[in-house]
């Protein structure tokens, strides 16, 4: 048996593994466990490489999950300690990381944040999904139009391949952006709308991400590119977008694309506005 200790956590990780009493082993690879409990909410226990996330608990040291775990290996939580395989781990010392970043703020900061990213010119990628489709919800975003956003949503749900559909991680960047384009209170509704629809139509573990998107939540990395665009730091930005955008075989780039796409059609739509 190996003990180790996990070095942070979010308060829905803290809440899985309070309330979880019937969990099973999602996904098993190498630097991460995905966990799912009988309410279908995933717990996904992380190496450092990887880092903060809404549901992540992240570990300090450095393990290869698939040297002591399979998909059939059994599952104990109990206070502060969770046992999976021959691997016991202890949140007892934990450090709390909110993910929710300071939306309020960026909002406040949104025009000098815009002009940032209109300059940008590193993001060419688009999704290999109907552009008309993309376009349309991009649109319907930031005009926060919930009725169109959500039957949108409903069409790009699951669409793509992977565990989180190219669909999906579109829909991710384009909610993030909408934190910031619109005020909290009408970003906190549109958010919530959208990923309540979506989040149902698609995999585990891209239902997870979703709603924490809808709930203002996001990873680590969002988190160092949101503080990049606050701070007007050229390099840091151009640091920050290069890991978003190799996060997975397109993930990132999927979502930069929802996230970019999302605040181009703001802009183009208020410049045009009397």
């Amino acid at each position: 048996m190996r003990s180790i200790n996990a070095q942070a956590l979010t308060h829905n990780g803290n809440d899985w593994l309070a309330n979880s009493r019937h969990p099973r082993i999602l996904h098993v690879f190498d630097r991460a466990c995905n966990l799912i409990n009988e309410r279908r909410e995933v717990l996904s226990i992380v190496t450092p490489q990887i880092g903060n996330g809404p549901f992540n608990v992240v570990i300090e040291d450095d393990v290869l999950f698939p040297d002591h775990l399979i998909l059939e290996s059994p599952i104990s939580v109990s206070a502060n300690r969770l046992i999976l395989g021959n691997l016991t781990l202890c949140t007892a010392g934990a450090k709390f990381w909110s993910a929710r970043p300071n939306w309020e703020k960026l909002h406040a900061h949104r025009d000098p944040i815009l002009h940032q990213l209109i300059q940008l010119s590193v993001i060419n990628h688009q999704p290999s999904l109907p552009p008309s489709l993309l376009s349309t919800f991009s649109t319907s975003i930031a005009k926060a139009d919930s009725e169109s956003c959500c039957a949108i949503a409903r069409r790009l749900a699951g669409l793509g391949i992977g565990l989180t559909p190219a669909g999906d991680d579109f829909i991710l960047g384009a909610v993030l952006a909408a934190w910031i384009i619109h005020s909290t209170e009408v970003a906190s509704v549109l958010a919530k709308e959208v990923t309540n629809i979506a989040a149902p139509l698609t995999t585990s573990l891209s239902g997870a991400w979703l709603r924490s998107a809808g709930q203002g939540e996001a990873g680590i990395l969002w988190h160092h590119f949101f503080n990049a665009l606050i701070a007007v730091d050229p390099l840091q930005l151009q640091n920050s977008l290069y890991k978003i955008l190799v996060v997975g075989e397109t993930s990132g780039a999927d979502a930069l694309a929802g996230f970019l796409g999302t605040v181009m059609n703001w802009v183009t739509s208020t410049s045009k506005a009397p």
